[in-house]
């Protein structure tokens, strides 16, 4: 008789939960995944691809804007949400059943119930069922965080709701200034909604290079979306169907609906980690994890987005990955969390990989920059008054491209192969010695040959 009903027990059906049990399952261990909601998790169900979704067809009113300067004349549209929302939902409903196909076709089996810890070893089901592993992954991802608690909250919604509001708002106020904020600002701007974005610190995208936050800053407002920053909501009153959102600096808004999209925190609650002995980082309120995603207790681990890292689900997916191969195909793999390309699907889109500039002149002595901020050629002949920025952060004592910073169309499919000369520790001279792809956006990289600026710390006598 086994002394484990299963090899792996996966609480999460997300990307990187999806990933290790297939995985696992491949290898030959006896698999079990628990989801309680739907296979595919945040990214899946309701972020990355419905956000994306979203994002393309916000872009179709200006596409149409711009036309006319290519000679189109096109007469009276129209947008009806209600068949966005229900298009989206039907590609959703496809991707979820191909994650829960390619889940069983591997061999594991699913639950759709949650799953709780009652040891190191056993799982309790909500259907009264108990479980035994001999490992398990917790891979339950993260939930939307309101922040402190303010008058009215309760009219709040967050990026889960807006995915299924019945209509689009007419004015809509957004308390928060990253990814998912500055996302939905340009996607409810896209579709013709009045849209005002409230952040607490000095600029929106905290942490992004500074250029690139004053760039995407401009370039929306030139797009009609109003920014307000060193300021919070204090309080949200209803009248009816409308709502009043007051601002800590003494001003009020109006608008049919208000966001919230001030950060996500990690899915621990009620869990039984306690109970099982697993400890959470003090540092972030994830779950606490070695370099091999193993937490506090030998036979449990945890990948993705509860472990708080790095919130991504390319980083999830090879965090799941590396965990079923190490334990399983016993193949030792550690995630390298460095030099990760990122995008932020805002309007302008930001793509990035490695170091700010501030970043870079804290760590070397010599930094030079590269940068050019310039006219889009499809704006030439569009009318439109906007502008692409790209800068490269160079080490200039050995050459070495330490970041790139990108806003403008399709910045984040150019960063995802910048990336790669990124990784591979590539030089400006190695740039630089790549014929340009003319006529490009992206050729401006391999064309830039003087610095912008140059950082040169003094050594300390």
């Amino acid at each position: 008789m086994a002394e484990f009903d299963v090899d792996l027990f996966v609480i999460g059906g997300g990307s990187g939960g999806v990933r290790a049990a297939r995985i696992a399952a491949n290898y030959g261990a006896k698999v079990m995944v628990a989801e309680e909601y739907r296979m595919g998790g945040t990214c899946v169900i309701r972020g990355c691809v419905p956000k994306k979704l979203f994002v393309i067809g916000s872009h179709v009113h200006q596409e149409i804007e711009d036309a006319a300067g290519f000679g189109w004349s096109i007469g009276q549209v129209s947008f009806d949400w209600a068949t966005l929302v229900a298009n989206k939902d039907k590609e959703i409903a496809r991707l979820e059943g191909a994650y829960t196909t390619n889940v069983e076709k591997s061999g594991a089996r699913i639950v759709k119930t949650r799953a709780v810890l009652e040891d190191a070893h056993t799982i309790r089901l909500a259907t009264g069922e108990k479980v035994t592993a001999k490992y398990i992954l917790i891979a339950t991802g993260g939930a939307p965080n309101h922040g402190p608690a303010v008058p009215g909250i309760e009219h709040v919604i967050s990026s889960n709701e807006a995915f299924h509001l019945k209509e689009l708002p007419k004015r809509i106020v957004i308390q928060g200034g990253g990814y998912i904020a500055l996302e939905f600002a340009g996607i409810f701007a896209g579709y013709g909604s009045d849209v005002s974005v409230v952040y607490r610190g000095d600029n929106i995208l905290r942490g992004f290079d500074e250029d690139v936050r004053k760039h995407v800053r401009t370039e929306m407002e030139k797009r009609g979306i109003t920014i307000i920053t060193g300021c919070t909501v204090a309080k949200i009153d209803k009248h009816g169907r409308d709502f009043t959102t007051h601002l800590s600096n003494g001003s009020s808004i109006a608008s049919d609906q208000v966001m919230f999209a001030i950060g996500r925190h990690p899915n621990v609650r009620s869990l039984g980690l306690e109970a099982a002995g697993v400890a959470i980082n003090p540092a972030n309120g994830g779950i606490q994890v070695d370099g091999w995603s193993k937490t506090s207790v030998d036979n449990i681990y945890a990948v993705g987005d509860v472990t708080h890292r790095t919130n991504l689900t390319p980083v999830a997916i090879r965090e799941g990955h590396a965990f079923a191969d190490t334990v399983f195909g016993k193949r030792p793999v550690q995630v390298d969390h460095a030099t990760i390309p990122t995008a932020v699907f805002s309007q302008p889109e930001v793509g990035t990989v490695g170091l700010t500039e501030e970043e870079a002149r804290a760590q070397y002595s010599h930094v030079d920059i590269y940068k050019t901020d310039f006219r889009p050629i499809k704006a030439t002949m569009s009318g439109r008054d906007t502008r692409v920025l790209m800068k490269l952060v160079v080490d200039g004592s050995s050459d070495r491209v330490l970041g790139c910073h990108i806003v403008g169309d399709a910045a984040a499919e150019t960063i995802q192969a910048i990336a790669i000369a990124v990784k591979m520790k590539a030089t400006k001279a190695d740039f630089d010695a790549t014929v340009a792809l003319h006529p490009t956006a992206a050729e401006e990289l391999v064309t830039m040959r003087t610095p912008t600026a140059r950082h040169v710390r003094q050594a300390a006598e």
